[in-house]
């Protein structure tokens, strides 16, 4: 049995390969804010400011650059209602939903290693380095 990894190699995607259309969809759903999005969208429907409320440090124009490739990707679905003031709504299309597992699984994982992640960078951050501002020579 193949994995769908294997399988889209046997087709002739190359997901290591700069032309291989796989690589754009990696950029989109491996991005920090599509994979937060998704994720409150897999709660419930959410209008814009909610989102931005929501997803601390997130720009206007970040939150719509996002939205916007990933509603152009078949992930998300903006639905306008005619009422006055118009509102908006986006919510996770089917293909969506389906993504929202894999991105549960490294919401997971970093939840259950961020102290080793820390304790491993402390570690880094104290070796001496020849790169190392700190352990440059200073010419005065």
């Amino acid at each position: 049995m193949l994995t769908e990894i294997e399988r889209a190699i046997l087709q002739g995607a190359d997901v290591f390969s700069e032309n291989c259309p796989t690589r754009k969809i990696l950029d989109l759903v491996g991005d920090k804010w599509s994979t937060l999005i998704i994720t409150l969208l897999h709660q419930s429907p959410k209008r814009f400011s909610q989102l931005q409320r929501q997803i601390e440090g997130i720009s206007q124009k970040m939150l719509t650059q996002n939205l916007r490739s990933l509603e152009r990707a078949g992930l998300v679905i903006r639905t306008v209602y005619a009422e006055v003031p118009p509102r908006v709504e986006y919510t996770l299309t089917p293909l969506g939903e389906t993504f929202y597992l894999p991105i549960l699984a490294i919401q997971q994982w970093a939840v259950q290693h961020f102290a080793e992640v820390l304790a491993a960078q402390d570690i880094y951050d104290q070796k001496p380095s020849s790169n190392s501002p700190k352990n440059s020579l200073k010419l005065a």
